[in-house]
């Protein structure tokens, strides 16, 4: 198959296991990972690929699931070269850069994208599903997206071209985000930093940030993040309908939905991906017989199933 892929700059690896990029160390090979050296790499490679190739572009893996069978096609994950920070009155970040990095970096400039903080993962899976906390979303501050198109042409999306609604986008098929472009409002670095050190206090307070997790498992039934404001209602997050279901802490081999916050799934050591989906099926199943709700997944799972 290697004759069939056009010569690159950046890293090409065949047969590449993937686990080890991933939050939950789980998951199959990509035939190919692809890790381009800057962006032109990126277009040539996508221009000169056979359209018939698909293509899954892959953060750090903060919020998917990979399948034990792996993944087919080429794998691209944006590393050196699509991480720098720009903060000019507005803030632009490379796919790559964590959103935490983003979030310190723009307060060191008096710019407030603290919402971004305690966000795993990167910009371009941020952009890509919406992300929020503290009442804060993507589409609150995005502009727009520099993507490589799936032809290999570079295209700036406006942010209202992505249709950014809660936790998903439409980015166009086999589009691979570049960078993104933020507005934020001014504030004093010092008060955003204090803003920041509070909100990771209160997350490693209710979340078990030390565990194998990719951040929250389902997504809240009503569509709505948790906004820590003193009227939320809890009644019909993800995490509550999955304790009256009695899964807190519920186990199916290596996975585990954390004791600690029930919407985080875990693995506690040795779990497969078929454990972890299974044992979020089994959740879904049971809240929906418990409630008559249906969990929507908010992690990502990709690639096949092992026979």
């Amino acid at each position: 198959m290697r004759d069939k892929l056009p010569p690159v700059r950046g890293i090409l690896n065949p047969h590449r296991p993937l686990a080890d990029l991933t939050w939950l160390r789980v998951g199959g090979p990509a035939d190919w990972l692809f890790q381009p050296a800057d962006e032109a790499d990126l277009c040539d490679f996508l221009a000169a690929l056979d359209p018939a190739i698909p293509v899954f572009p892959m953060g750090v893996g903060s919020n998917l699931i990979v399948r034990d069978g792996g993944l087919r096609g080429v794998v691209i994950r944006l590393g050196r070269g699509f991480n720098t920070i720009t903060c000019d009155g507005t803030v632009t970040a490379g796919a790559a850069a964590l959103d935490a990095h983003v979030a310190r970096k723009a307060a060191e400039a008096g710019l407030d994208l603290t919402f971004l903080r305690t966000i795993p993962g990167s910009i371009g899976g941020a952009v890509r599903m919406n992300a929020g906390c503290y009442g804060s979303y993507v589409a609150d501050h995005l502009i727009s997206a520099r993507c490589v198109a799936r032809s290999g042409e570079i295209v700036e999306l406006p942010a209202a071209v992505l249709h950014l609604a809660y936790r998903q986008s439409q980015l166009p098929e086999g589009c691979v985000i570049v960078s993104a472009t933020f507005r934020a409002d001014p504030g004093d670095p010092a008060t955003l930093e204090a803003r920041m050190t509070d909100q990771i206090a209160k997350r490693d307070a209710s979340q078990p940030t030390k565990d194998r997790s990719a951040g929250s498992t389902f997504r809240n039934p009503i569509g709505h993040s948790s906004t820590g404001r003193a009227d939320d209602s809890q009644e019909l997050k993800a995490w509550k309908v999955i304790d009256d279901a009695g899964m807190r802490g519920f186990t199916l081999g290596g996975a585990q939905m954390s004791p600690m916050h029930s919407n985080f799934l875990i693995n506690t050591g040795g779990a497969s991906a078929a454990d972890l989906e299974d044992l979020g099926e089994e959740v879904r199943k049971r809240v929906f017989q418990q409630s008559g709700i249906t969990l929507e997944w908010e992690i990502m799972r990709v690639g096949q199933r092992n026979a």
